[in-house]
């Protein structure tokens, strides 16, 4: 998306990223549901007028990117870059996501600046040497707490597994360089304590201070059993600890140690998304690394739940892994943006079906929002030639949209723009899509068409107005959320002539009344959200 005319110049930028995610193979959608909910959010602040960076990328190095390489015969490097091509870059095109970035752990970008920003925290006596034996999960790349596996039963009968992905730990013994983690403990309490906001939600913030509160150990930030990762500068027979590695993309990619200027206008990032399973690495390790560097925290790490099928998190070991592609070929790109975010309250795991999608989008979309358009564009072009009339007859019914809506914009630009509250958001603006179907249902305009007298014609005139300058108002604060739909809407209320482009309208300004002009030329374009053919079959 194109930035606005009214960025701020010279302003920190509002900095949101994802996740990195491991290459280890496509994405599904539980990575999708991470970057769109950014991607809303990015683009929900760029229609404020605000300078805006949105960052997102893989995560390429580790045991679990090179195991996966060599049971598919070729190099992680190889992988890694079939990958990107392939499956994570042409994904994030096909759902609109607007990103600034796309960071790879590969690129020299990165894994310079990760060699210097280790070697720092060694030369400031906050990183030695010693030795590590314990359980470790490949999937996770960590270290686990021996109370933390499960037993496992079956075919891992007696042996003990990780708590997310269900499979056996290995023991692994090895020499290691270490972080003081330990030292930093006091120091994280004491930046939750005074900002009870930077861990969200409520519950993932409890989960980590009383994860803090019990004691840190120091963390291995190196392994030498291996040699597909960056190599720690002053041991090249170690490479760093693939999660140090990876959070270091937060900095590496706006310019740390490289460019000065666009580090201090862009960094820290005022929201990192991630999911809950690696929120400790987000909450505790991050923040601790960012503290021995003397480097200013982030202003939120906004923990988002599973998504789950047949009560299982949707991932690929789990075999639930379904391809955003197998729904939008179905739903369509801005209804699979809007479902999940719709459907499930962010920071919380929603179950996913397609019976409860279907029926969503022709309850919701289809019905009170699709044919809402298609109404009002049907008899403005019936009773005025598709020339929208001037309201000269406004009474309390009027006003009473122009209240709903002044609600609405002002109920969704909090709950999205600072709270992140993506399904309240959506909601304030579907409730006021009801009170305008409602409005038209009670004045009956196709009634009033019939009185041919100028009260008659001025009250019809009145009716069509109101509802064609909500859709305006609609068509702005459902554009990050559907950019697609919302242009075909704005396009159809012949608005971008007049008003300018859609991309440029403030959504906090979406309840100024009265921005559609009379006189605009509305058409019926093509139906918003088409009837959903039967469910496809494997």
């Amino acid at each position: 998306m194109a930035a606005t005319g009214s960025e701020k110049q010279g302003a920190k930028a509002y900095y949101v990223s994802t996740p990195i995610y491991y290459v280890n193979d496509a994405p599904h959608l539980g990575h999708a549901y991470t970057t769109v909910a950014g991607d809303v959010l990015t683009r929900w602040h760029r229609q404020r007028g605000e300078k805006v960076w949105y960052l997102t990328g893989t995560d390429e190095h580790g045991q679990k990117i090179m195991r996966t390489a060599e049971a598919n015969g070729v190099t992680p490097q190889a992988w890694a870059d079939k990958l990107v091509t392939e499956s994570w870059k042409p994904l994030w095109e096909h759902l609109d996501i607007a990103n600034d970035d796309f960071i790879r752990t590969t690129q020299k970008r990165h894994t310079d600046r990760v060699q210097e920003f280790v070697q720092d925290l060694y030369d400031k006596d906050e990183i030695y040497k010693g030795g590590y034996e314990g359980p470790y999960c490949v999937g996770c790349e960590e270290y686990k707490l021996p109370g933390e596996l499960l037993d496992g039963e079956g075919e891992y009968a007696g042996q003990k597994l990780c708590p997310i992905h269900k499979k056996p730990v290995e023991i692994l013994s090895e020499e290691n360089y270490f972080f003081k983690l330990s030292e930093y403990s006091e120091k994280l309490l004491a930046h939750y304590e005074a900002n009870p906001g930077f861990i969200q939600p409520e519950s993932a913030r409890n989960e980590v201070v009383n994860f803090v509160r019990q004691g840190l150990q120091d963390l291995s930030i190196s392994r030498s059993t291996f040699d597909w990762g960056v190599p720690v500068p002053w041991d090249d027979k170690h490479v760093i600890y693939v999660w140090v590695d990876a959070l270091l993309n937060y900095a590496t990619a706006v310019g740390y140690n490289e460019n000065p200027e666009k580090f201090e206008s862009t960094f820290p990032a005022d929201v990192h998304l991630v999911g809950k399973d690696i929120l400790r690495f987000h909450a505790i390790i991050w923040p601790a690394m960012l503290m021995a560097q003397g480097l200013p925290l982030p202003g939120k790490i906004a923990a988002n739940g599973w998504l789950m099928v047949g009560g299982e998190k949707m991932s690929k070991s789990n075999l639930t892994g379904i391809k955003p592609q197998d729904l939008t070929s179905h739903f369509g790109v801005d209804a699979y943006r809007w479902y999940f975010l719709r459907a499930i309250a962010f920071g919380q795991d929603g179950s996913f079906s397609w019976e409860d999608f279907s029926a969503r989008y022709t309850s919701e979309l289809a019905n009170d929002y699709g044919n809402l358009a298609s109404r009002v564009a049907a008899m403005v072009n019936k009773y005025f030639g598709g020339e929208l009339p001037a309201a000269t007859a406004d009474g309390d019914a009027e006003k009473a949209i122009h209240d709903g809506l002044t609600k609405a914009v002002a109920e969704a630009d909090r709950k999205i723009g600072e709270e992140l509250d993506f399904q309240g958001g959506i909601l304030a603006v579907f409730d006021f899509v009801k009170q305008v179907n409602g409005y038209i249902t009670e004045q009956e305009p196709w009634k009033v068409a019939k009185d041919d007298s100028p009260e008659g014609k001025a009250r019809l005139a009145t009716i069509l107005y109101t509802a064609a300058e909500a859709l305006r108002a609609v068509a702005v604060l459902l554009n990050p959320i559907m950019p697609d739909t919302s242009q075909k809407l704005w396009d159809s209320l012949g608005a971008e002539p007049s008003l300018g482009a859609l991309a440029d309208q403030p959504v906090q300004h979406a309840a100024d009344w009265g921005r559609l002009p009379a006189g605009a030329t509305i058409t019926k374009g093509a139906v918003l959200f088409p009837r959903l053919e039967e469910k496809p079959t494997a």
